[in-house]
């Protein structure tokens, strides 16, 4: 079974959750789901305690999963997160709505790494490349 992990800012809870949902209903197995963490979900994020707990977390499931989702757009800790799975040799499936990260002056060099798939349109759509992707292990 394959494992993944979810990427994205808190504004972005919703299609994270979209994505979680469905890809575990084809089978995928999600290795952490930071949207169910109370304190997050309540904006009550006030302690660096917490944060470091959550960070922890988060580190140990980018490094469990066989590939990971980044949804754009994403705050400075899904921008860490893509830097952890690209450290870690991981597949990555980069979603932009509306095909922005080709905007030369919005983009990264990052996103453009052979690592990354980069992903246009809606989040069925995202879902079902995702499913149809033959080789979600690590080719690199």
């Amino acid at each position: 079974m394959k494992k993944f992990y979810v990427a994205s800012s808190f504004k972005n809870i919703e299609a994270v959750r979209y994505v979680s949902n469905h890809l575990e209903n084809k089978g995928y197995l999600h290795t952490y789901d930071w949207t169910k963490n109370r304190k997050i979900e309540e904006g009550k994020t006030t302690s660096l305690k917490v944060l470091m707990e959550i960070g922890q977390q988060e580190i140990k499931a980018v490094g469990e999963s066989d590939f990971v989702v980044i949804l754009l757009p994403g705050g400075k800790g899904t921008h860490i997160e893509l830097g952890i799975a690209l450290g870690q040799k991981k597949k990555i499936f980069l979603y932009s709505k509306d095909g922005s990260i080709n905007n030369i002056e919005k983009t990264s060099t990052f996103y453009h790494l052979p690592e990354v798939e980069k992903c246009y349109g809606t989040l069925e759509e995202l879902v079902n490349k995702i499913a149809a992707s033959e080789n979600l292990t690590s080719r690199f």
